[in-house]
């Protein structure tokens, strides 16, 4: 069950539309706070961190995607549940919101009632998520605390959500999975975007991992999956 108070923060800089997610998140039985400008919601989330942020695309002072992957630097927020609200819906800005550390994606304009189900859904999604055990795969460590994954004990690159793709393999070695599991599983059923986008991020994180590469195997036909043998 969803505390009934769950923290929301909306940086949205209409105010017609903030007003109407206020309202949509109050009838949800959600807690929110609005902010009108990137630095108005850093301001809020120095003050309370929030469970879920709501972040506008389009803001009057710094771009969403810039605020975003100004909070994913931050060690503290890189959890933090974010859905990006925008008019824009290309497919590669879409894909360039989720490559920046956004959990979901939702343009406008909008249901409500599809707003309250997907940000219900991504807070049930993180609890489940929220593995605080090192975990290890032949030379490869990720270590959920500080979102960081070492090789032979040297810290590597990796994207965002590359991570979450390493994290939820190495919670679930030697498993094959397709790649709509994989969207299911890792970015959420809710978020639209296509299979051969999998593809993409298997091939960061192989790059990422580079001398262990095999590590992440393609089963033919079927999909992907980590395998320890």
């Amino acid at each position: 069950m969803i505390a009934d108070q769950a923290s929301i923060l909306i940086i949205e800089d209409e105010p017609s539309i903030a007003e109407l997610i206020e309202y949509t998140m109050t009838e949800a039985g959600l807690s929110s706070v609005v902010a009108f400008t990137a630095a108005e919601g850093w301001s809020a989330i120095q003050r309370r961190t929030p469970q879920l942020i709501l972040l506008d695309w389009m803001l009057p002072d710094q771009s969403g995607l810039r605020f975003l992957s100004r909070l994913r630097a931050e060690r503290q927020f890189q959890s933090t549940l974010v859905m990006m609200l925008t008019a824009k819906s290309m497919e590669e800005d879409k894909i360039s919101g989720l490559d920046n550390g956004a959990d979901d994606y939702m343009t406008k304009p909008f249901s409500p009632r599809e707003l309250t189900s997907r940000v219900k859904a991504l807070l049930r999604r993180k609890n489940p998520d929220q593995m605080t055990g090192v975990m290890s795969a032949g030379v490869v460590t990720l270590d959920p605390a500080s979102c960081s994954v070492l090789m032979n004990e040297q810290k590597i690159d990796i994207g965002h959500a590359e991570y979450r793709l390493l994290k939820f393999f190495m919670a679930n070695p030697d498993r094959v999975f397709s790649r709509s599991q994989l969207l299911d599983k890792v970015w959420g059923d809710h978020v639209v975007i296509e299979e051969r986008t999998v593809d993409v991020h298997i091939l960061r994180l192989r790059k990422a991992l580079h001398e262990v590469d095999n590590l992440i195997r393609t089963v033919r036909s079927v999909g992907y999956m980590l395998s320890t043998k």
